[in-house]
C-alpha cells in the first residue's frame, strides 16, 4: 500500500520561488512509489504569494495552503504544517531551493530502514559571505554552549519526521516554540545526511545577522536553564574582578592621591552592578517566556485555509 508523505514550506514573500519548487518536487515524485501532498504556510507575505496559491490549487489537488492573518515568524508556520500534515511522514524545507527536493529518496530511505528522523547537516560553503558563516557558526557554538541539548553545526529545518514524532511534537503547547530543539528533545531513532546547499532560487535570505542573534537567544532559552546556572558564574566572576581594585587603593593609598569617598563607591558600583544586572537580566527573560506562557495565546491565528 502507497505512504502518504506531507511536504511543508513555509513561506514570507516567495512568490518569485514557490512555482520553481513546486515543479522541482513533482518531478521528485514522478519517481517515487508514493502519494504526496504539499502544504505552503503563508507566513503574512505582502507580495503575491497567496494569490499565486489560491490559483495553484485549482489545478492541483496535492496542494493545500495556510494563510496566516500576519507574519508570526518561521517556526510558527513550521508548527503550523505540522499540526495540519495526515502524512505517514511529513518533510519540512525552505521555498528557496537551497534546501534540494531531490535529496527525498534518500530520505525516504533512510525513513524505511526504521529511521523516525532523517535530519540534513549543511556542509560549509566557501562561496557563502564570510559574515554569513561566521554567524552560522557562532548560532550553533551560542545554542551548544548555553543549552542541555546539543544541536550539530549546519542543521535547520529540512528535515523526515515519522508521523509518530509528529504527533508527540503536536503536543506539546508551549509559546513560540524552537523546532529543531524539540525535535532533538523528543528523541527517537535519528539519522544525519550531509549535503551543500545550493544557490538561492531568487530573492533575498529573510534572516539577518540581528534574526540569527534573536532567533540563537531564543533556542537557549527554551531548551535549558543553564544561562540562569551560567549568571551566577558570571556573577562570581565580576565580583572577583572587583577585587583587582584592592592593589590600585592601596597604591593610591600608599602615595596619598586617593579620593575620599572612591574607592568605597567604585568597589560597591562595579561588586553590585556586575553581579546583579547579568543575573536579573537572564530572570527577566525567563519570567518574560512565563507570562507570554500564562497568556495562553496562539502561537498562530489562519485567515483562511483549503485544509478541511
Amino acid at each position: 500500500m502507497k505512504k502518504l508523505v506531507s511536504i511543508i514550506i513555509p513561506a514570507f514573500n516567495e512568490e518569485e520561488n514557490l512555482y520553481a519548487i513546486v515543479e522541482r518536487i513533482e518531478k521528485v515524485f514522478d519517481c517515487l512509489d508514493y502519494y504526496f501532498e504539499i502544504i505552503i504556510v503563508d507566513d503574512g507575505s505582502s507580495d503575491n504569494t497567496i494569490n499565486y496559491l489560491k490559483s495553484e490549487i485549482k489545478k492541483k489537488s496535492y496542494l493545500f495552503f495556510i494563510e496566516f492573518s500576519r507574519n508570526f515568524g518561521h517556526q510558527a508556520a513550521l508548527m503550523a504544517g505540522l499540526n495540519n500534515a495526515t502524512g505517514d511522514c511529513v518533510i519540512s524545507l525552505d521555498a528557496d531551493l537551497q534546501h534540494p527536493p531531490e535529496m527525498f529518496a534518500q530520505m525516504l530511505q533512510k525513513w524505511e530502514e526504521g529511521y523516525e528522523v532523517v535530519y540534513t547537516r549543511r556542509l560549509s560553503d566557501p562561496s557563502l559571505p564570510l559574515q554569513k558563516r561566521k554567524s552560522s557558526e557562532l548560532f550553533y557554538k551560542l545554542l551548544n554552549s548555553l543549552s542541555d541539548v546539543e544541536i550539530e553545526a549546519g542543521t535547520a529545518d529540512f528535515r523526515l519526521l515519522d508521523k509518530v514524532v509528529v504527533q508527540n511534537l503536536n503536543q506539546f503547547k508551549e509559546m513560540d516554540p524552537f523546532v529543531r530543539g524539540l525535535v532533538k528533545l523528543v528523541g527517537f531513532k535519528q539519522f544525519a545526511i550531509d549535503y551543500v546547499p545550493a544557490e538561492r532560487f531568487r530573492g533575498a535570505s529573510k534572516y539577518s545577522l540581528a534574526k540569527m542573534r534573536k532567533l540563537a537567544l531564543h533556542g537557549v532559552t527554551s531548551l535549558s536553564i543553564k544561562p540562569l546556572h551560567t549568571a551566577v558564574y558570571l556573577g562570581f566572576f565580576f565580583s572577583f574582578l572587583s577585587l583587582l581594585y584592592i592593589p590600585y587603593i592601596l597604591f593610591a593609598f600608599y602615595q596619598g592621591t586617593e579620593v575620599s569617598g572612591w574607592a568605597s563607591l567604585i568597589m560597591t558600583v562595579v561588586f553590585f552592578g556586575g553581579l546583579q544586572l547579568i543575573i536579573l537580566g537572564f530572570l527577566g527573560i525567563y519570567v518574560g517566556k512565563m507570562f507570554m506562557q500564562a497568556k495562553k495565546r496562539p502561537n498562530y491565528i489562519i485567515r483562511s485555509t483549503n485544509i478541511k
